[in-house]
């Protein structure tokens, strides 16, 4: 394989030339154009603020809703998983009825806009839920409680509890229907003289999956698996739109407190490429060691 190129070469510096010449297209006709006045001065307070009552630094807007970003990516992305796999499996299942019950959630999905699969989720299932299973009362019993640290540091204000977990409930059912697609592809990607063998073998069908399937179809899926998962810190913006009180909603509310819309804008996303880009860079960390790992 030929060794890639490490110096810029002639191209590399127009291209760049390009790109700079566009930011500074679009920087001058925002001054001059739209004659917006920059206030970057107040981004940092938003941030970050300091808490005269408790004496130290406290979140603020926009890390607030970073961390629930974060939290409700990692919620939503174990259920999609958990969901993901059984539909992966009820893909390629023997029985008819299975096969065309899963096919059916994960094409319905596949094919409808996300704002639009994020209402239906909302109104006619997650919303229901919550209801008929009273969260919004225990959770606001919780915190009243003075030792809820712990319920604090894993799900933040309680208050807003019932928020949080409609919103997980949502996405997790949207994106397990792309982690459906990318375990019935891990699935079917074995060969099948190997299912062959394990029947052979007087395995039954539990065994043949946990035993043989499994272990070599997980090498396959891991590498798509860490894309999608970047994807859904990405979508989880959408929720914003059912008032979970994530990145983008606390951004919306940023600017229609301050007007700052192209600062709040411009540090959202950064906060955005930073938490996708570290992702990415740990997930092709993982994706090499396992390919270097002995079969």
């Amino acid at each position: 394989m030929a060794k890639r190129s490490r110096k810029l070469q002639w191209a590399d510096y127009l291209i760049l030339a390009v790109l700079l010449g566009f930011v500074a297209v679009i920087w001058f006709r925002i001054e001059g154009t739209l004659n917006y006045k920059w206030n970057w001065g107040i981004i940092p307070n938003y941030i970050l603020r300091w808490h005269e009552g408790q004496e130290r630094w406290v979140p603020n807007l926009l890390l607030q809703g970073l961390v629930t970003t974060i939290r409700v990516s990692i919620y939503a992305s174990v259920l999609a998983v958990v969901l993901g796999t059984v539909l992966g499996i009820a893909r390629c299942s023997q029985n008819l009825t299975v096969r065309m019950l899963a096919r059916t959630y994960v094409e319905c999905l596949r094919n409808i806009p996300p704002v639009v699969v994020v209402f239906i989720f909302f109104f006619f299932l997650s919303e229901q839920l919550v209801t008929a299973l009273n969260v919004e009362r225990w959770a606001r019993g919780i915190a009243r409680q003075e030792d809820n640290d712990l319920w604090v540091f894993f799900f933040g204000d309680m208050r807003l509890f019932p928020a949080l977990i409609s919103g997980v409930i949502v996405l997790a059912l949207f994106e397990s229907a792309f982690v459906g697609e990318i375990v019935r592809s891990g699935i079917q990607s074995i060969e099948r003289g190997q299912h062959e063998a394990a029947r052979s073998l007087g395995m039954s069908r539990f065994q043949e999956m946990r035993l043989i399937v499994f272990p070599q179809a997980i090498r396959k899926v891991i590498p798509p698996l860490a894309n999608q998962y970047i994807s859904l810190v990405k979508d989880s913006s959408i929720i914003s739109l059912i008032s979970v009180q994530e990145l983008t909603y606390k951004t919306v509310e940023l600017v229609a407190t301050t007007r700052a819309i192209f600062e709040a804008w411009i540090v959202t996303a950064l906060m955005y490429f930073v938490v996708c880009f570290a992702l990415s860079r740990l997930f092709a960390r993982i994706e090499r060691r396992m390919q270097a790992a002995p079969r």
